[in-house]
């Protein structure tokens, strides 16, 4: 019998691995797409809208996957779907190759999405879940580096080999996940006595009803909305920006696509030092003291991309594109803590897959407009306006700390559960 690893073992190089086979095809993913494939602003951002639209259809079944019959297995699939994405999108220099790629992959994100963070939760209850998330941080931040080191390589003997390589290895962990992969503590989260489709009503109408029960978990829903709908203009744009609106400088004999490998081994360095001040400040485990993080955080994110997407000149919108992803970057962790702490474990999969499947309806509503602002006007402008999309998600985290510290409060005077939270107790509140 092959002995499994430990689950936050595994954690760790999962989050490792993916993140080196993410930057791995990332890194030079929008040059491909310029250089090789030759796309506009708007083809760009229609990649993009087609990968979100992936997400969005499956993202609600595929949790409900992972909540009634197994964490691991809905990875263990998520894994090898995104490997063959990746391998068509290099493998086959076309518009509508890069279209169909970005389905398959983008259905198999939707395996991974709330899975993982739902798979961890249950197989270490005992470890405090911000520690873990930024841990898994940390060991993703060295999977990145060495991802964007070997893509730099390799690009600068083919733009397409980082693709094709990445979705192999994304193809053959899959195959690691599902001998290595713990999975004690999983239980369906609807009726033995349920067909497969009532199982999957029941967890959908579970999930749906909790939500709807908690203000805070809604409000943090509205926030994954905007960030999707901003997050798209810059995601695909922020290359062509420094393709189009700047000059970079020369490298010797090496590839421009090489400055794009210092730009993100740059970013994670600065990112793995911030993040790890981070990381003192959320041992206390206090909610309300990572909501005003996050409220931080996201303020200095919308305020470097402003300065990213308004400037021509090198140096300035080097800085502003390396501030804007480490504050991008020290946000998601935070986010996901906090969001999965108010989650009642039974639906937390199809919760988190809820959150996917907003963030991807950001994406495809909010995508397609950038795309036109900036082809019609500027790639510049394009990505400011991306930049005030994001604007609303203060206010959103002002209303929460409001309604985290009034919680607080109820708890603190010996309040019935009831009124906390219907039909949850104190202790999953605020554990």
């Amino acid at each position: 019998m092959i002995k499994k690893l430990s689950a936050y073992k595994l954690y760790l190089i999962f989050s490792a691995a993916t993140a080196l086979f993410f930057s791995l095809a990332s890194t030079v993913m929008i040059v491909y797409h310029i250089q090789g494939v030759h796309l506009n602003p708007l083809q760009l951002i229609l990649v993009g809208t087609t990968l979100e639209a992936a997400c969005f259809m499956f993202e609600i079944p595929t949790g409900i996957v992972a909540d009634v019959y197994s964490r691991k297995l809905s990875i263990v699939i998520g894994a090898f779907l995104i490997g063959i994405g990746f391998t068509l999108e290099g493998s086959v220099p076309k518009f509508a190759a890069v279209l169909a790629s970005q389905i398959i992959w983008g259905l198999g994100a939707t395996f991974l999405s709330g899975s993982v963070e739902a798979w961890i939760a249950e197989e270490n209850k005992d470890m405090n879940l911000d520690q873990v998330f930024m841990k898994g941080a940390q060991a993703g931040q060295i999977g990145a580096v060495v991802g964007i080191i070997l893509s730099t390589m390799l690009a600068n003997f083919s733009i397409r080999f980082p693709l094709i390589i990445s979705g192999i290895m994304c193809m053959l962990f899959s195959v690691f996940l599902a001998f290595f992969m713990p999975e004690n503590n999983f239980k369906s989260s609807a009726p033995e006595d349920l067909n497969t489709f009532g199982k999957m009503g029941h967890t959908f109408m579970t999930s749906i009803r909790f939500i709807r029960s908690k203000p805070i978990v809604m409000l943090l829903l509205s926030v994954t909305l905007f960030y999707g709908l901003s997050s798209e203009g810059y995601d695909r744009l922020s290359t062509a920006h420094f393709l189009n609106d700047t000059t970079l400088p020369r490298l010797g004999n090496l590839q421009p696509v090489t400055w794009f490998g210092i730009f993100g081994i740059t970013g994670m360095i600065l990112s793995a030092v911030v993040m790890q001040l981070f990381i003192g400040k959320l041992e206390k485990n206090n909610k309300i003291n990572s909501a005003v993080m996050l409220l931080t955080t996201n303020v200095f994110y919308i305020l470097s991309m402003i300065v990213f997407a308004l400037t021509r000149n090198f140096s300035v919108m080097l800085t502003g594109y390396l501030l804007t992803n480490i504050f991008r970057i020290i946000n998601e962790p935070i986010y996901n803590s906090w969001l999965n702490n108010h989650i009642d474990e039974n639906a937390r999969a199809t919760v988190l897959s809820t959150n996917g499947q907003l963030n991807a309806l950001g994406q495809i509503i909010g995508g397609p407009i950038i795309g036109i602002i900036a082809t019609r006007i500027s790639i510049s402008i394009g990505i400011a306006c991306t930049a005030l999309l994001m604007t609303p998600v203060v206010l959103l985290y002002f209303i929460s700390i409001f309604k985290d510290r009034k919680g607080k409060n109820v708890c603190d005077v010996g309040d019935s559960y009831e009124t906390i939270n219907i039909g949850e107790s104190s202790d999953d509140v605020y554990n």
